[in-house]
């Protein structure tokens, strides 16, 4: 079952329950998915690559907003978006603890054989396509950058 219709799915069983919050929550997940098969030269493709990038966006843009709200003392709205993020949470794996972050990273390093920071872009590359959804892109880069430094 792909993400777009795992969402589907998910989006009747919350219609059926009266989840509101799911509902919601699922609502804009689809919206972005729709968005992202008809922006110019997607060719209406979607995969669940992209998926896992499209949901850890839209989760950093609930987490930044609630972070917003909490700063301006509007707890009401920044639960609403607390809680939505938890709901997109859901959909992405688990992600990687920094051990093994700094595993993967060191692999991938030995396997291209990045000699020093001159060869951050061919490792950031390799490692941004394995590791998707499973470490944040700035961590990956902080631990590029750490591991071609020493």
């Amino acid at each position: 079952m792909t993400l777009e219709e795992r969402i589907t799915a998910d989006m009747k069983t919350a219609m059926k329950a009266k989840d509101r919050e799911k509902l919601e929550a699922l609502r804009s997940i689809r919206a972005a998915i729709l968005n992202a098969k008809t922006e110019v030269g997607s060719g209406g493709e979607f995969d669940d690559n992209q998926g896992m990038k499209l949901l850890q966006k839209l989760k950093k843009q609930r987490d930044d907003a609630a972070a917003i709200y909490r700063e301006q003392n509007r707890a009401d709205l920044a639960e609403t978006e607390e809680s939505q993020s938890v709901i997109i949470g859901e959909y992405l794996p688990e992600m990687m603890s920094a051990e093994e972050l700094s595993a993967a990273v060191a692999k991938i390093i030995a396997d291209s054989g990045a000699q020093g920071m001159g060869d951050m872009g061919k490792v950031m590359g390799a490692a941004s396509s394995q590791l998707a959804g499973k470490a944040e892109g700035k961590e990956i880069a902080n631990e590029v950058r750490k591991q071609l430094q020493s």
